[in-house]
């Protein structure tokens, strides 16, 4: 075989190797927008982060210069362009209290016009009183395929007419981003048939819980004084605050802090309240 040919048959290779891993890169990159609650009081403007990634095979980076909408009823309410990170922030002021289903979206003058997420906005007033829920105490396993006994009808009574709920979760990488984790978490509490409340995902760290209790009471969320989870860590960041603690189910002997209610079930919960 002459040089020319096969100088030839190694270009041809050359371009079908690179024409190969450009199609493979192509087609395993994927953009993702995600958004998560958010939490504000009537007449309070609330400000709705939004978040537009994209995923290659080894990367996964913010998309800037991109327009984003918020959506409420279906009419756009607020714009903005996403940062260096990937982040866009909008703000919406509701006038009334309640739960604002709303939509984030990619701007029509985007090449990826029509990407969409949603969330809930929830609007309370601050006066009224709260309570966190730990969501792993909601859930009979691990892996949250079933709900703990009574969990949701009791939860149900509890914030008919009284409680408003903040539903806490602790960040895990592996199952995917904050965000993510708040989306499942509000379909898995709507299909369970849990009421609405608002969704917190924290970061693993001990004080994690504490810190955020700080932040809500600085900001005038001065009434959640009450707390029922599953872990030590959860309840110690009550009591350390001189704030009410349960825990549900029952824990192993000496994991319950010492001035921690306990509830074997949730039927029991009403009565430690």
């Amino acid at each position: 075989m002459s040089a020319l040919f096969r100088r030839a048959g190694f270009f041809t290779a050359l371009f079908f190797l690179t024409a190969t891993t450009t199609l493979f890169a192509a087609e395993k990159t994927s953009t993702s927008l995600t958004v998560h609650d958010s939490l504000t009081f009537p007449n309070q403007p609330a400000s709705i982060e939004a978040t537009l990634t994209r995923k290659g095979l080894l990367t996964e980076a913010g998309l800037g210069g991109e327009p984003i909408e918020l959506l409420v009823a279906g009419n756009v309410v607020a714009t903005a362009m996403t940062g260096g990170d990937g982040r866009a922030f909008l703000s919406y002021t509701p006038k009334a209290k309640g739960v604002i289903l709303f939509a984030v979206r990619i701007g029509t003058t985007s090449s990826m016009a029509g990407v969409e997420a949603g969330a809930n906005l929830i609007v309370w007033e601050r006066r009224s009183p709260m309570m966190a829920v730990e969501v792993a105490a909601l859930m009979e396993d691990a892996e949250g395929r079933h709900p703990m006994p009574d969990a949701a009808a009791e939860l149900g009574k509890l914030t008919q007419f009284y409680y408003n709920v903040l539903y806490v979760m602790t960040e895990n990488k592996a199952v995917g981003t904050n965000d993510q984790m708040n989306a499942q978490a509000r379909q898995w509490l709507k299909d369970q048939k849990f009421p609405v409340g608002h969704i917190i995902v924290l970061s693993s760290g001990p004080e994690a819980w504490g810190t955020k209790l700080d932040e809500l009471h600085a900001a005038g969320w001065k009434t959640l004084k009450i707390g029922v989870g599953r872990t030590k860590a959860f309840a110690e960041a009550f009591l350390q605050r001189r704030l009410d603690a349960v825990m549900v189910p029952e824990p192993a002997k000496g994991e319950a802090p010492r001035k921690a209610k306990v509830a074997k079930e949730w039927k029991e919960v009403r009565k430690k309240l």
